[in-house]
């Protein structure tokens, strides 16, 4: 990790005014381009919470955009909102323009920082495995076994806030996360992943994920009640039974929202 990566300093450098002159671009593209709709945001408690997400949308997932347009527009950009991002983020010119925004690296003590100071962050724990499934298990949630939010939250003492969200896999038809490609790829190391997903989209049609672009899918996504971990689970939680507690909830919001679609990418 550079220094400049290093958790007390990325804190430091999320920038609440460029936050928000930015904003009126990201809302614009967000609620007219994607039309998304955001349920339950006054559900996030005050002080510092984990906000755990399904990852939708491959390499161009609209997530995070949504998420914050809603946070911001329902606290105000003074509060303090990050997510946990791929290192992949923070390469090259890319780098200081997300740090500003309030992207930090995924590491464990980043999470721990900005939850310690009260903050709210965002996390995928399925990262780039869910936001690359096929669109046929579009609605299914999958963290692919990784469990280490638990603990997290649990060590900074603050809840859990599930978020779900319907409709971003719909953007391109994901065909295959590329398991197999992925490992012999050779820009397996440059892109810090082990997947090489295809999709059919528009213009291009059969190509790698990420280079069509994203057709203009009806995002909606819902907010669920906070989960205090030690109040329902125990002072000394099974962090398996947590994980599956918050994938089962989250599933069942998600065939929630699946039900009231009408029609692909229309929503």
């Amino acid at each position: 990790m550079s220094s400049i990566d290093k958790p007390s300093d990325a804190l430091t450098q999320r920038d609440p005014a460029y936050v928000a002159r930015v904003l009126p671009f990201l809302k614009l593209a967000m609620k007219r381009y994607f039309r998304s709709e955001v349920r339950g945001m006054e559900r996030v408690p005050d002080g510092g919470a984990l906000m755990v997400g399904n990852h939708s949308g491959g390499l161009m997932p609209m997530d995070v955009p949504i998420i914050a347009v809603e946070f911001f527009e329902t606290f105000g950009s003074d509060r303090p909102l990050y997510c946990l991002a791929h290192d992949m983020l923070f390469t090259g010119a890319n780098g200081p323009i997300m740090r500003k925004f309030g992207f930090v690296p995924a590491h464990r003590q980043s999470a721990h920082d900005v939850l310690s100071s009260g903050a709210v962050t965002i996390v995928f724990p399925g990262g780039d495995y869910d936001s690359f499934r096929p669109t046929l298990q579009a609605n299914v949630i999958d963290f692919n076994g990784r469990t280490g939010y638990v603990r997290t939250a649990l060590k900074a003492g603050v809840p859990i806030v599930p978020v779900v969200s319907v409709g971003g896999q719909e953007a391109q038809f994901h065909l295959t996360r590329g398991e197999w490609l992925g490992r012999h790829s050779p820009f397996r190391r440059f892109m810090r992943t082990d997947l090489f997903p295809l999709a059919i989209g528009f213009p291009f049609g059969l190509m790698p994920a990420g280079i069509n672009i994203p057709l203009p899918t009806k995002i909606v996504t819902q907010v669920l009640d906070p989960i205090d971990i030690e109040a329902e689970f125990g002072p000394d939680p099974d962090i398996a039974e947590v994980d599956a507690a918050v994938r089962s909830r989250m599933q069942e919001a998600l065939d929630e929202l699946a039900r009231e679609r009408r029609f692909p990418v229309l929503g």
